[in-house]
């Protein structure tokens, strides 16, 4: 089942509308086909399209090129790919999830969008900091499992803190942060007994349902109802309670699972405006927001719809320290630019980009060796055998021949004692 589904998947998701002509044309012909013969199949003005379409369906291996004794490229489909495209298209394959008629009424699209916004910065806000978020925690212990894989740490009684993929991670956008999230939950799905399989599958089913529309909870398995409660609290589904029954409604990052990360159709819009002078105004009134600019920045003040910064040394040195690189900060504030900068090339001032990035390379300019300093040295022979010692197991960092004193590497502490001990 999970084959037909993740065939639908691309099908219907991933590839351009040429794409999907191409191997509907070819699904049922098993040998390859010419190139010059898909070219015949496309108007004069389609060559562009054209390419882009090869090009999308070699990357996903859904086409396999084949090259003959006249260097002429064929292609032929993968043949596990067709084969179940064809179980798909001749038996129909999963029949959709029927949604429920005659119910309460249901929140608008607005209303959804805003509910999956608001669980989805409590999550982060609650990996940040447990007192940041606005809602009491409930998460449960798989999503718990989730944050302590990579993104916290914990040493005994202390409370738990940010590992550097923890900071990484809320710099990535929602589409990225969601993929990882739902990576680390199938990961660890062997230890609450469920197969991964059937889990990716029902995350396949879930990413092709309507959104807004509500769906019967008594549909589903039991592993499947505990998915959904878990993806509840991400803001993935939102969950109602009748008189008789119980039913989820799929929101906009539900659907956003079957989107691809360098799809940018689905990315929301921006909110931040960097200065010359190193100014950072972000308009926006989330909380969420004004914690993950001061990850990297300096917040001055927060009006109801402004937070004002400025981008400073110190707070960088900060970030860096924490695990945050030049280059994730700069792709942060380009992503999420504010629509009127946005449009401007580039989007964050290029004096503003270079400084960040000088001022990451002045933390890496000094390299710490662990290393042992040696001086009072009984003669000049002694001294000079052992720098000689020491460049042989190149280990000498530094000698002051006036002074006769030298400083060689830590691991090589050992044999150079010995060697003077010998020397006496």
């Amino acid at each position: 089942m999970i084959a037909v589904l993740v065939c639908g998947f691309f099908f219907v998701r991933s590839l351009p509308p040429l794409a999907k002509k191409y191997v509907v044309q070819i699904l049922f012909f098993d040998g390859p086909v010419s190139g010059k013969l898909l070219e015949q199949w496309v108007l004069a003005d389609g060559v562009t399209k054209h390419r882009v379409a090869i090009d999308r369906l070699i990357q996903l291996r859904i086409f396999i090129e084949v090259s003959d004794k006249k260097r002429e490229s064929s292609y032929k489909l993968n043949q596990t790919f067709q084969a179940n495209l064809r179980k798909h298209l001749t038996n129909g394959g999963v029949l959709p999830r029927e949604t429920m008629a005659a119910v309460v009424k249901l929140p608008s699209l607005e209303e959804l969008d805003t509910y999956a916004l608001e669980q989805w910065e409590c999550f982060l806000l609650l990996l940040i900091s447990s007192g940041q978020a606005e809602k009491p925690s409930s998460l449960s212990s798989s999503m718990m499992k989730i944050f302590q894989r990579g993104l916290l740490s914990q040493r005994d009684r202390d409370a738990p803190r940010l590992t550097e993929g923890g900071f990484q991670f809320l710099l990535m956008d929602t589409n990225a942060q969601l993929w990882y999230i739902i990576r680390e939950y199938i990961t660890n799905s062997e230890e609450r007994g469920t197969d991964p399989a059937d889990l990716i599958s029902f995350l396949l089913e879930l990413s092709f349902h309507v959104t807004g529309e509500a769906y019967n909870i008594n549909t589903l398995t039991e592993i499947q109802r505990n998915t959904i409660k878990d993806l509840a609290e991400l803001g993935l589904v939102k969950l109602q309670q009748g008189r008789k029954e119980s039913w989820f409604i799929p929101t906009k990052l539900a659907t956003n699972l079957s989107v691809s990360l360098t799809d940018s159709s689905s990315r929301k819009q921006g909110y931040v405006v960097v200065e010359t002078n190193f100014r950072l105004y972000a308009y926006s009134s989330s909380k969420l927001h004004c914690e993950i600019l001061r990850l990297f920045s300096k917040i001055e003040y927060q009006l109801p719809n402004l937070i004002v910064g400025a981008i400073t040394k110190e707070s960088l040195y900060t970030a860096f320290e924490n695990g945050i690189t030049s280059d994730q900060i700069i792709s942060f504030l380009q992503q999420n630019a504010h629509p009127r900068v946005a449009e401007r090339l580039p989007s964050v001032p290029e004096n503003v980009t270079d400084q960040i990035r000088l001022w990451e390379a002045d933390l890496n300019r000094v390299e710490i060796t662990p290393s042992h300093f040696y001086d009072e040295f009984p003669s000049r022979d002694t001294f000079e055998a052992a720098c000689d010692f020491a460049r042989e197991w190149n280990g000498l960092l530094w000698e002051d021949s006036k002074k006769m004193r030298v400083v060689v590497k830590a691991e090589i502490h050992m044999n150079m004692r010995e060697f003077l001990r010998g020397q006496k």
